[in-house]
């Protein structure tokens, strides 16, 4: 099969060719019957000439429109020099392949006018150089300049039509594609923030009831009313994982806005608490503050609460060592929240030569999303150290610096 384009070319184009072609043919042919007396009569042998090869150069228009135009704009020049009347159906086929040529040039608009100028130049030239000129023939050249124009003009703008819906087709595909990429890159962090929160939630609770089992465990025997403490710690402890738990599962669960109050998302106002539920796993915890405490944004009042509570929970599971110090910082434009241990057993320098886990990352995650910095380590003088640096809003003339 003939191939247009790069490819196959449907049948249902050869049977428009074909139509198009037999009516061009027809025209010419009804073209040829006016004599110049302006008596009919049956067609000639010059117009059949005409006809057959004018109308053979129609089905390359598409892929040589320059070349087809030529060819029938030469065979109209012969019309006059055969005896024939020049009119608009004998020179059917040099309108097809001028409208053919506009919709399909790759040259400039004013090249492609110049092109189709010359076509109609030509054409009406034949007649005033092989004879005289009246009234009834200006107005026949009239009507021939005016329909190679007329097809060349509706050429072009079916051209500039079908190029307009080109480019909104490509723009709907982009912005489509980029509505598709916004929304993987959206349904990415939604999943890395569920991660996030699960863990330090689940890291928390667990590494609380793991301490207070083990503690349970340790004073079984020597100290059974301290294991019935321990145990119902536990038990608390077990209870509020699953009530958070269930309330996180529950959000994502959600398929639309909740209608009921959303329990506030916890902040340092929650530290005390926080802090307590460490102590009754057995690990001291310190605090300091410098400065005046400020207000701070729910983001960064979160990630706060969420520093201390990922690197407490680290201490209770990987340090071996009983206390722990949370230090807070209050300066002009930031907020320093620290927190360190003296783990010098080696447990603590073996868990902490490993490669930095999800609590860590998730701790650097947090801080970069609210603008701060992080840093953690090993300190020279033995333990860890996490230290967060959160940005602060700016303090109100008056107010507390």
């Amino acid at each position: 099969m003939t191939k247009t384009g790069g490819g196959p070319r449907p049948r249902g184009a050869w049977w428009r060719e074909g139509a198009v072609t037999a009516t061009a043919f027809v025209l010419c042919l009804l073209g040829g019957v006016v004599q110049v007396d302006d008596t009919l009569t049956a067609p000639p042998a010059a117009a059949y000439v005409i006809a057959v090869v004018s109308c053979a150069v129609l089905p390359l228009r598409r892929r040589a429109p320059l070349a087809a135009l030529a060819a029938t704009t030469a065979s109209g020049v012969l019309v006059a020099p055969l005896g024939l009347l020049l009119s608009p159906l004998i020179v059917a086929p040099a309108l097809i392949t001028a409208y053919s040529y506009a919709l399909t040039a790759r040259t400039e608009r004013r090249a492609a006018g110049a092109v189709l100028g010359t076509s109609v130049v030509l054409l009406v030239a034949s007649t005033p150089l092989f004879g005289g000129v009246s009234w009834q023939d200006a107005s026949r050249m009239g009507s021939v300049a005016a329909f190679p124009l007329m097809a060349g003009v509706l050429g072009h703008s079916v051209r500039n039509r079908r190029a307009y819906l080109a480019a909104v087709e490509e723009r709907a595909r982009r912005a489509e594609e980029s509505r598709d990429g916004e929304a993987r890159r959206r349904v990415a962090e939604e999943r890395v923030r569920i991660a996030r929160e699960l863990h330090d939630l689940v890291a928390h609770q667990i590494t609380l009831a793991n301490a207070q089992a083990t503690v349970a465990a340790h004073l079984f025997d020597i100290r059974p009313e301290q294991t019935r403490k321990s145990l119902r710690e536990l038990v608390e402890t077990t209870g509020h994982a699953l009530d958070e738990l269930r309330s996180t599962v529950g959000l994502l669960r959600q398929s639309g806005d909740t209608a009921g109050p959303a329990e506030p998302a916890p902040g340092l106002s929650r530290l005390p608490a926080l802090l307590a539920s460490f102590r009754g796993a057995g690990l001291e915890v310190s605090v300091e503050q410098e400065g005046t405490a400020r207000p701070l944004a729910p983001g960064v009042d979160l990630t706060a609460y969420r520093i201390v509570q990922e690197a407490l929970t680290n201490v209770t599971k990987h340090a071996a060592t009983g206390t722990a110090r949370v230090h807070l910082v209050w300066s002009r434009d930031r907020v320093t929240v620290t927190v360190a241990d003296d783990g010098e057993g080696a447990g603590a320098v073996a868990v902490h030569s490993r490669p930095p886990g999800y609590g860590l990352i998730g701790m650097r995650e947090r801080v970069t999303a609210a603008g701060g910095q992080l840093s953690a380590g090993r300190r020279p003088e033995g333990g860890f150290l996490v230290c967060a640096e959160l940005p602060l809003p700016p303090a109100r003339s008056g107010g507390a610096s």
